[in-house]
């Protein structure tokens, strides 16, 4: 029973420490909205079919996206596509969907940092 109790409360505390530090959804410095993920807060930014993303760090100051590499899986109704993106300027990874990106549509973003660290979020 102890064991027991131990677990739970050793889950309940990861949790309350992960809600702590989780931002949820923001908005970024560009007016996207903007998540945590792979160590570094992450701003979506859509226009017509380029999505780029702005890389900064917890104090909101843009960071290198040198050695950062990732794609977004771009969900509308039945249609998926995945686009890689690349290193753009300073802080950005960019790609080009072959269409629009309409609006509503579902992002999810897969990032590697240059440490190895990855991790996904849903924008």
């Amino acid at each position: 029973m102890k064991k027991f109790l131990t677990v739970v409360a050793l889950i309940l505390w990861s949790g309350i420490a992960a809600a702590q530090h989780s931002h949820g959804s923001m908005k970024g410095p560009n007016g996207g909205p903007m998540q945590d993920v792979a160590g570094v807060h992450a701003e979506l930014l859509v226009a017509g079919n380029v999505v780029t993303i702005n890389l900064f760090d917890e104090g909101n100051k843009p960071i290198s996206a040198r050695g950062f590499s990732g794609s977004v899986l771009l969900v509308s109704g039945s249609s998926r596509e995945t686009v890689q993106l690349a290193v753009s300027g300073d802080n950005a990874l960019k790609g080009e969907a072959k269409n629009a990106v309409a609006a509503g549509t579902q992002t999810t973003l897969v990032l590697k940092n240059a440490a190895g660290r990855s991790g996904q979020v849903k924008f």
